[in-house]
């Protein structure tokens, strides 16, 4: 059992900072979706094409992939009290600074950074939860943890619509706002936590093996999951990326009613995700067994995003926007299915290995978004121009399909023996 708090802390103390890292999830993921929402208004005021916009993109999931590796590694060997305020106040000034760029340089080294400093929050929170909160309250714990994503690309467009008037450069403001957001939160981590609240009472009760690791990296089964997120990243981060511009651009959409549909979108995907997780339940009280349900979750996700497919044929109209959401359920119903797979793969190794696939997600899917922007920008006609590369990331997670079904072997599952570290 992990040291909860110290004595003089009330009971209620833990869940006032799980709170906090709830709102922590939901600033990094408003820095992260400013720039999507303020796309058109950047690329137009700073005379940039959709293929630079694809290069920042492109940028920032290599800069999160490299910060994964670097602060899974920091946040083992540092205090996360001091290391977890580091990390927020490094990507809070980016997002800041991001709002006084003037060029595409400016705006690759802020994006860059940005991404960077952001994939150090999730080492730095999953470590704080482990700290604060007994084994029967971490799932609550980071279910809190984990919805602060939706609450911020849910209310980041209605902030961006709000403060950006028709003036040139108002885009700038919500940049600035947001970030500075960031800097308030690290006073007030600073001061809820104390020196020893985040210490642990013990070592995990199984010490990790080097052999194991490598065994389960040699393993099918890992290059099956490992496979798997590589589609479910793909079809989530593409979208994030472009759904506004293919709702302007592409379909005629105002940016007010663009804006609001945005967050109507990431509604719709928190709903897919719990509805995997019902469905799920139901599937294993009428017999079967865990991991088949997972599949078939998984599997009914990819229709979902597979009718990407209608996109081209549809116009601007409520038949496009079902499509849309439903997508986007599909999108974020593939995720647990995902980290459930991985806790197959090895419990006592579950911390190394997500932080080691979440690198190689973002490592591979990353690219797809310059590839993206070139794309659409050799393509001439605004209307068209988007079109197919949403169809293709919707197609996407059925690469986890056909790997788990050629790939995934039981028998080369390790034991599911120990804790997770």
């Amino acid at each position: 059992m992990n040291a909860a708090t110290a004595p003089t802390r009330s009971p209620a103390w833990k869940w006032w900072i799980t709170g906090l890292l709830l709102l922590a999830t939901t600033i990094n993921y408003m820095d992260r979706a400013t720039l999507a929402n303020a796309k058109e208004r950047i690329v137009g005021e700073l005379h940039l094409g959709d293929h630079d916009y694809g290069n920042l993109e492109f940028a920032f999931g290599w800069a999160f992939a490299a910060g994964s590796l670097v602060f899974g590694f920091l946040a083992d060997r540092f205090s996360v009290r001091l290391l977890y305020p580091v990390v927020l106040a490094g990507w809070s000034v980016m997002g800041m600074v991001t709002g006084w760029s003037q060029g595409f340089g400016e705006l690759l080294v802020c994006r860059t950074l940005l991404g960077f400093f952001e994939a150090g929050h999730w080492p730095c929170a999953i470590k704080t939860t482990f700290a604060l909160l007994s084994e029967k309250d971490r799932t609550l714990g980071n279910s809190v943890l984990q919805s602060g994503a939706s609450i911020g690309a849910i209310i980041t467009p209605q902030i961006m619509k709000a403060m950006m008037t028709p003036q040139p450069g108002s885009w700038r403001a919500p940049f600035i706002v947001v970030g500075a957001v960031g800097l308030v939160w690290v006073v007030l981590w600073l001061v809820c936590i104390r020196p020893r609240d985040l210490e642990t009472a013990a070592a995990p009760r199984k010490t990790a093996s080097l052999s194991d690791l490598v065994g389960i990296f040699r393993s099918t089964s890992f290059w099956a999951v490992a496979m798997l997120l590589v589609g479910a990243q793909i079809v989530w981060q593409i979208f994030r990326a472009w759904l506004p511009t293919f709702l302007q651009t592409g379909r005629g959409y105002a940016e007010a009613a663009a804006l609001n549909f945005v967050s109507l979108y990431y509604i719709a995907t928190d709903v897919g995700c719990i509805l995997a997780g019902f469905v799920a339940v139901r599937l294993i009280r009428r017999g079967r067994s865990p991991h088949d349900s997972r599949r078939t979750i998984y599997a009914c996700a990819c229709v979902l995003t597979s009718l990407s497919i209608l996109i081209p044929w549809l116009g601007k109209g409520w038949p496009l926007l079902t499509v849309l959401l439903l997508v986007g359920a599909g999108a974020l119903a593939l995720y647990p299915c995902y980290y459930t797979f991985t806790q197959e793969l090895s419990p006592v190794h579950v911390g190394r290995i997500t932080g080691l696939l979440a690198a190689w997600g973002w490592a591979v899917s990353s690219p797809l978004q310059s590839a993206f922007g070139s794309y659409a920008h050799s393509i001439a006609d605004p209307a068209k121009k988007y079109d197919l590369g949403l169809v293709i990331a919707g197609l996407a997670p059925w690469i986890g399909v056909i790997a788990m079904k050629f790939l995934w072997r039981r028998k080369e599952t390790p034991a599911q023996d120990g804790a997770p570290v």
